[in-house]
């Protein structure tokens, strides 16, 4: 069952929210809408760096069609799964994605559940085209524009932080998780889209193996490399797959070319699950 996260504080001056014909207030009189979509925009206009920071509306069109036909399905179920896995089955979970896009994994999550388990959700992007995205697909989560350098949710608060291939801040992810809670990282393992990279780079360096993270106020626990290969068989999935990736602003005009140019394309997915723990 999911049931509304209220966990929200003022990103102007981290005073408790309070939901009220359709904005969120705090007592010193800011108040954030909820758009007709279903999402609220708590992006301060101090905390942009541009006037539209995040991913464009191309990109993250390019991403819900990819994970849509499901070729990352295998990864959003291992992730589905390390968030329950020390969970009590009869204790509501508190969970917010930082830096959710279009909020893919959160829909996953919602949909692996039994009735008896109680989620309260949250998903936070910097980009409002994601975030507008998650919001047209689900309203079971509280879909929200903000940093995650400064995340509007209460201190101790949260009890499964998900960061999947996003930008941590571990000292504002310590703040909101509750001691005894956990942080769960995605990033890429060292063979992930290792045949992409090849026909993109003319010299490959080969990813390194990087070390458990070391980050005040939490402790390392678990890791799960995620492996899985994927059979591409349009030029609009290899598109989209080139473009929800950083290597397509990184490739020479030649090399992403080159990628565009195929009819199909087999490609294996390898991805670092890392479980940490924030200390009690």
């Amino acid at each position: 069952m999911i049931t509304p996260f209220t966990a929200l504080v003022c990103p102007l001056d981290s005073h408790p929210l309070t939901l009220a014909n359709g904005s969120w207030s705090c007592t010193d009189g800011h108040s954030f809408d909820v758009a007709r979509q279903g999402y609220c925009n708590m992006l301060a206009v101090q905390n942009k760096r541009s006037r539209d920071p995040g991913d464009s509306r191309d990109m993250v069109a390019a991403r819900s069609r990819f994970l849509q036909a499901g070729f990352y399905q295998p990864l959003a179920a291992a992730v589905t799964r390390q968030v329950l896995l020390t969970a009590l089955p009869a204790a509501p979970l508190s969970c917010l994605d930082a830096g959710c896009g279009e909020g893919y994994y959160l829909r996953e999550l919602a949909a692996g559940i039994n009735d008896d388990r109680q989620l309260r959700l949250a998903g936070v992007d910097i980009s409002k085209w994601a975030v507008q995205a998650a919001a047209r697909q689900s309203r079971q989560v509280n879909w929200l524009v903000a940093s995650n350098a400064q995340l509007p949710v209460a201190s101790h608060s949260i009890d499964r932080l998900l960061c999947l291939f996003g930008f941590p801040t571990f000292a504002e992810f310590a703040r909101v998780v509750k001691p005894g809670g956990e942080l769960l990282l995605a990033e890429a393992g060292p063979a992930h889209l290792q045949q992409l990279r090849e026909m993109i780079y003319p010299e490959l360096k080969p990813l390194q193996a990087k070390p458990l993270p070391i980050a005040d106020g939490f402790q390392a626990v678990a890791e799960e490399l995620i492996g899985f290969d994927l059979a591409l068989n349009t030029p609009q999935a290899i598109a989209d797959l080139l473009a929800m990736t950083p290597h397509m602003h990184r490739a020479t005009p030649e090399g992403r070319s080159n990628v565009l140019a195929l009819p199909s394309l087999k490609v294996g997915v390898e991805v670092r699950l890392v479980r940490l723990l924030r200390d009690s």
